[in-house]
């Protein structure tokens, strides 16, 4: 009688440590896809920044003067932004 009381014990105990495995894993789940939208966003506009010093440095290989070249570079960083929030929601 020990022993049958000491499987269902132990039985319980591993039932409920899967269970609780389960639902951790599940609400951590919920999480992943809203912070895998935020690292895309990012990626983005680090993208765009990347993308913003190359513009400028050619605008400027190019002779433009500081004004055009900060100008462009801005418009490129705009747009890297607004990709970011499209994506983002």
């Amino acid at each position: 009688m020990n022993a049958k009381n000491g499987f269902r014990l132990g039985t319980l105990v591993l039932v409920l440590g899967i269970f609780g495995l389960l639902i951790w894993t599940t609400s951590s789940y919920a999480q992943t896809e809203g912070m895998e939208r935020r690292q895309g966003a990012r990626d983005i506009r680090q993208g765009g920044r990347d993308a913003a010093r190359e513009a400028k440095d050619k605008c400027r290989e190019m002779g433009g003067n500081r004004p055009e070249c900060r100008q462009h570079k801005r418009s490129v960083k705009q747009q890297s932004r607004q990709s970011a929030r499209e994506r983002r929601w």
